[in-house]
């Protein structure tokens, strides 16, 4: 790291401490981890827009605002007496190290299919030192559902419980639609809230066999659907019309014109 890094991360961690501090900000002086977990959940995804976006100006504003979650966990961390923020690099940097020994140690160099498959062995005997065990041991439960959906199916896959191809995971997939259809009539929203997961999930296991990603596919899929219905209240605003004064009618036909343009 340059004296320059070692200065600005040095001035980061004094600023923290300081609003952390008695005579700090009153609301940075409340804050818990838990108060502040759903901050830096918002931040990751954040970073992920900027990216997405292919905005580097915006990427390096929103990188600085995640580090500075890191930097509050680990103030507050300090503060309790658990760990600081040198605890937490030096425990990623040995982590990166024991995980990469085909570049720090004298292991034999990997392609990237390799290195993957190493790395969860490695994963794995991490989680077995925290005796975490079973197959689907140590995916958070605080992950966005689809995803984590994807991950466990991922994990079971790798020890053979999985559709052996994929017009089986569509089989699966139109006999829970007829079940969330049979539920229908019954009116019993917890039951239709546990048929649709379970669409939901082979849906996931659909795009995981298709080798599509579910949450970028679902992001597309929602980018699509506002850029395209913000076209129709355009449209209709040239007729002077709102979309509640237009109709059903008006606003599929205006739908329909705007698909056309865009094909």
């Amino acid at each position: 790291m340059s004296d320059l890094s070692s200065a600005a991360l040095l001035r980061l961690l004094g600023i923290m401490a300081r609003l952390r501090a008695p005579d700090g900000c009153g609301w940075d002086q409340i804050q818990t981890f838990a108060s502040i977990a759903p901050y830096t959940i918002e931040e990751g995804y954040e970073v992920a827009d900027a990216i997405r976006s292919d905005n580097l100006p915006a990427l390096q504003d929103e990188l600085g605002d995640l580090l500075f979650q890191v930097v509050y966990h680990a103030q507050m961390a300090q503060e309790a007496g658990a760990f600081d923020f040198a605890a937490v690099a030096n425990t990623i940097a040995e982590k990166m190290i024991r995980r990469h020994p085909h570049v720090f140690g004298d292991a034999a160099a990997r392609d990237a299919a390799a290195q993957t498959a190493a790395w969860e062995v490695q994963k794995q005997a991490e989680r077995k030192a925290r005796q975490e065990t079973g197959t689907l041991a140590g995916i958070p439960t605080a992950l966005p559902a689809l995803t984590r959906a994807e991950k466990l199916a991922k994990r079971a896959a790798r020890v053979g419980f999985d559709w052996p191809h994929v017009d089986a995971v569509f089989d699966k997939l139109a006999e829970e639609t007829a079940e969330l259809k049979a539920e229908l009539a019954a009116a019993d929203k917890a039951r239709l809230q546990d048929e649709f997961g379970d669409m939901l999930f082979v849906m996931v296991n659909l795009a995981r066999k298709l080798d599509i990603d579910p949450e970028e596919s679902l992001r597309g899929a929602n980018a699509k659907f506002e850029r395209r219905f913000n076209a129709v209240e355009t449209t209709l605003a040239k007729q002077g019309l709102s979309p509640a004064d237009a109709g059903l009618e008006a606003m599929e036909a205006a739908w329909q014109h705007v698909k056309r343009q865009e094909s």
